[in-house]
């Protein structure tokens, strides 16, 4: 089994904490999301994953390394694939082509998942799905009452599914899959300039794929801001992982929250819903439902539904007053 994960957009909709960290290394309850999701896949693989291939942007040696070191921890090998060029998710995949062979996982990295089921590998393709609200924001899919596949609709106007794709893809023959993606770049086959993988899902289909879905319970994503500390929350409840060597000095933590190694809080409220990389210190603060990265500090401050980066520093300052009746003091 081989595992694909295309990881090399911007991240526009995450900055600035994307300016100098790759948005799938962004810490959600003091893990990566693309190790989260790594390990996320391997629970659900009835036989080992082989080879990790991540296809990322110039992110330089160290996030490279970093990569490595995830898939070896996952118990795969790892390989680092670049995209030059944003021309779309099949032109993204198709960059880690010595990669397509045999069984094959396709995972788009900014997603984290859920499921109660293990991968029927025996089946000739399977898309992960979750049902939504409103899925005119979304691309689903088509079944016929045996569950099957039947076609694919990007955004839909008018109500055809409510099965939404996650970005999660399993194909028996990954050399199909490959063959299909070159067949859009040789044919010119794309959408305002971009290589569309579910185009490449359909022509498989037409030749005689068996698509299934496999409905994940629940969905976590993290494309933007409010969308990651929601998942950091969901997350923590699910772990419940609170550290307990960190140093206090009057302190009230409400759990569930995530410590890493060397945090200091000191005259505080932190909790619950927090995240705090290590090194971090909160004082004299009230902090609820955030993510704090490593080596940053805060002070005089009240947060909730904040996102932090590493090595930033929030100090406020305290306030004297004496305020008459009927007054009031809003900020």
């Amino acid at each position: 089994m081989n595992l694909i994960i295309p990881m090399a957009g911007m991240g526009t909709r995450m900055r600035p904490h994307t300016l100098t960290t790759p948005k799938p290394l962004l810490a959600v309850a003091g893990k990566p999301i693309v190790k989260r999701l790594c390990e996320d896949i391997v629970s659900v693989c009835s036989e080992p994953v082989k080879e990790i291939g991540f296809i990322i942007g110039d992110f330089g040696k160290k996030v490279e390394e970093q990569l490595l070191e995830i898939a070896k921890n996952a118990g795969a090998e790892g390989k680092i694939y670049y995209q030059k060029e944003a021309l779309g998710t099949g032109h993204a995949v198709l960059c880690a082509e010595p990669s397509l062979k045999g069984k094959t996982i396709v995972a788009f990295a900014d997603t984290l998942f859920r499921a109660d089921f293990i991968l029927d590998e025996q089946q000739d393709g399977i898309i992960w799905t979750h049902r939504v609200k409103d899925p005119s924001a979304f691309g689903v899919v088509k079944t016929n009452q045996k569950g099957i596949i039947t076609g694919f609709v990007e955004k839909p106007k008018t109500f055809v599914s409510d099965q939404a794709i996650i970005g999660i893809y399993y194909f028996n023959d990954g050399e199909f899959l490959r063959d299909e993606l070159q067949y859009l770049i040789d044919n010119n086959v794309s959408k305002a300039g971009e290589y569309q993988l579910t185009d490449a899902l359909e022509n498989m289909r037409q030749k005689g794929t068996r698509f299934l879905t496999g409905d994940v319970t629940e969905w976590m994503d993290c494309g933007n801001k409010n969308a990651t500390v929601d998942t950091n929350k969901k997350v923590l409840t699910y772990e419940k992982n609170l550290k307990t060597n960190l140093e206090t000095q009057n302190a009230v933590i409400i759990q569930p929250c995530f410590m890493g190694e060397n945090v200091k809080i000191k005259n505080a409220i932190v909790g619950p819903y927090v995240s705090l990389g290590k090194n971090s210190s909160i004082e004299n603060s009230v902090v609820t439902n955030s993510i704090i990265g490593e080596n940053s500090y805060i002070k005089f401050a009240v947060l909730d539904n904040t996102m932090i980066g590493n090595n930033a520093t929030w100090e406020g300052k305290a306030v004297e007053l004496s305020l008459g009746d009927f007054s009031q003091i809003k900020s």
